[in-house]
């Protein structure tokens, strides 16, 4: 791993290493000298920004407080933006810059010019729904996130439960702000998103029951690992239980009475076209997360084309498993039948979890097949928590610390098992975990070629078309040995060609909630919850499922790209390399990273 970032990085060092001379170039030095600092300036900046950013890396700085989750911080990070792309524009001689830092000053100026122009939708968006939303996000992150290693880190989790009832009357503040200009979720989101915030504050010390809540059983339980004595950990948790009763319960419903009083004004059309210039918000929407000038329609072709092709390498799996009857049949065989789903009980779900860690294992072996450098970070395979596993996603990727001190991981939502299969358990495990986001994420934080802001850059396209790539990808080292398997694999593919089709149905063609959930339910074998679940999705993440496919064929065109051109010297290690050496990136960019791969390799 060092060797290859040493050859990454190696003009830099050299740069450095001339400071001193008396080289025509040093002009140029000094140029990237410059910008280097203001990018760590940049970042640093932003991390002292949140609170909850310095925890994701594990860092211990401003432990007991939260990002500022109120309107204030909007006008804020605008004037910010416009006083960095200022100084790109007019401090930044961007030709006498090395080619790394062109392509970081490049990535940031585009970045700059997107968070401007994007100024005008800070309030279309959900930040209250049943997939990302505060009401679940906020206890997850001092579960997952916040470690209690000593009685500071103990006191730090106490401030956070006390800072809970103004994060939930600032977030209050902006759904009101956002019904006023218009933007209020479909009803269905509502009964899902109070029910999240409601079970937070069931159990003790809420309720005067023995059940804990799942605040307090993660802070105890914490708590509890601490060589502290007796009565110290007695006060600690007096202090806990008093935060949670006046600051947690209260925001929690501040948050709740806000909802119930907005449901009864929601209307159940779904797509964003109902919202003020929702069709410009859209294709707004759909460029962030294609990183690409695609409009709606020519998207929802390239969709219609690949369930087509799709169905057809279907077809021949059902051919040969020697099958009778029609896809749609399969499909019905596929969703009912018992040897294609784990038992929905404690055991089942335990052994979903074993085997979802053999896949990962058995693939590790070989990634030396497919990769010259690998993540140090290690993975886990988790449940989704029980407060929040109701409406949660099927599947996320949760990256590691920066500092190591906590791996990735990949949870799998066993909330409801006939939403699970056997069958697609290879393809979910190699696209949440290895080699796919465990591989992409975990690389680019360990990258020392790169400036901290781009380690942390999320292009969905990137990232999510490497995921589905990486689906695909151990087919071609001897995996999918299942026809079944290898079915779910394409199941999967379909899936992801099926959201180009419902997003742009839904957002842009004005098609009902009743209407996604119908083609899903004929185009594919997934059961009728995960059919529903989904379309619940595209509705409160306008644009985000798109990126996935359009990502993948844009990895996949560049691949046969680069074997073209290369023919023997083409080396699939290489490439992927190539992919990941740079970060995360728009689609464009990485284009231009893989023409030049395949000129260096000529």
């Amino acid at each position: 791993m060092k060797k290859y970032i040493l050859i990454l990085s190696s003009f830099v060092i050299i740069s450095c290493q001339d400071k001193k001379s008396s080289n025509p170039k040093q002009s140029s030095l000094s140029e990237d000298k410059k910008i280097e600092q203001f990018f760590e300036k940049t970042f640093q900046e932003d991390l002292a920004d949140s609170p909850m950013m310095q925890t994701r890396l594990g860092k211990k700085t401003d432990y007991g407080k939260w990002d500022d989750f109120s309107k204030k911080k909007y006008p804020k990070e605008l004037e910010k933006s416009k006083v960095r792309l200022a100084f790109l524009k007019d401090s930044i001689k961007k030709s006498k810059l090395s080619e790394e830092n062109q392509l970081s000053y490049a990535l940031m100026k585009n970045q700059l010019k997107n968070e401007i122009a994007d100024y005008k939708y800070r309030f279309y968006d959900y930040p209250v729904n049943q997939m990302h939303g505060y009401q679940a996000e906020l206890p997850a992150f001092l579960i997952n996130m916040h470690q209690i290693d000593s009685e500071e880190d103990a006191k730090a989790y106490i401030s956070r439960l006390n800072g809970m009832k103004q994060v939930f009357e600032d977030v209050s503040e902006g759904l009101k702000i956002r019904e006023k200009n218009g933007v209020l979720p479909p009803t269905f989101v509502f009964a899902k998103v109070l029910d999240d915030a409601q079970n937070v504050i069931k159990g003790y010390p809420f309720e005067d029951v023995k059940r804990p809540s799942t605040l307090w059983k993660d802070f105890t339980s914490k708590l509890e690992k601490l060589k502290l004595k007796k009565e110290e950990k007695a006060s600690l948790k007096q202090e806990a239980k008093k935060a949670m009763l006046t600051h947690v319960a209260p925001g929690f419903k501040t948050l709740i009475a806000t909802l119930q009083d907005e449901t009864q004004r929601s209307v159940s059309d779904a797509g964003v076209w109902k919202l003020p210039k929702g069709d410009a918000y859209y294709n707004n929407r759909l460029k962030r997360m294609t990183t690409t000038n695609l409009g709606a329609n020519e998207i929802h072709t390239i969709g219609l084309k690949e369930v087509e092709r799709i169905h057809k390498e279907m077809e021949a799996i059902k051919e040969k498993v020697g099958f009778k009857g029609s896809l749609q049949e399969f499909f019905d065989f596929m969703r009912n039948d018992s040897q294609f789903y784990y038992e929905d009980s404690a055991e089942g779900r335990e052994a979903y979890l074993t085997e979802a860690k053999q896949i990962i294992n058995a693939l590790k072996g070989r990634l030396g097949d497919l990769f010259n450098v690998l993540p140090k970070a290690d993975i886990k395979v988790k449940a989704v928590e029980a407060f929040r596993e109701k409406s949660a996603g099927k599947a996320f990727y949760q990256a590691p610390a920066l500092d190591g001190s906590r791996p990735g991981i990949y949870y799998a939502n066993l909330y409801h098992m006939k939403a699970m299969p056997n069958y697609q358990m290879e393809a979910l495990a190699y696209h949440e975990g290895i080699p796919g986001h465990h591989m992409q994420i975990a690389i680019s934080q360990e990258l020392d070629s790169i400036p901290m802001f781009r380690k942390f850059n999320f292009y969905t396209a990137y990232v999510e078309g490497w995921g589905l790539y990486t689906e695909f990808l151990p087919k071609e080292i001897g995996f999918y040995k299942d026809p079944y398997s290898d079915f779910g694999r394409l199941a999967m593919e379909l899936w992801r060609a099926c959201r180009l089709v419902v997003d742009t149905g839904i957002h842009a063609k004005k098609w009902t909630r009743e209407d996604a959930i119908a083609y899903y339910k004929t185009n594919t074998p997934n059961e009728e919850g995960d059919c529903k679940k989904m379309v619940e999705r595209h509705i409160v993440m306008p644009g985000q499922a798109t990126a996935y496919k359009i990502g993948m064929l844009k990895i996949l065109e560049l691949r046969r790209k680069a074997k073209k051109e290369l023919k023997d010297k083409f080396d699939i290690r290489d490439f992927h390399d190539a992919v990941l050496s740079q970060g995360p990136l728009p689609l464009n960019y990485l284009e231009n990273q893989i023409d030049k791969y395949i000129e260096a390799k000529k």
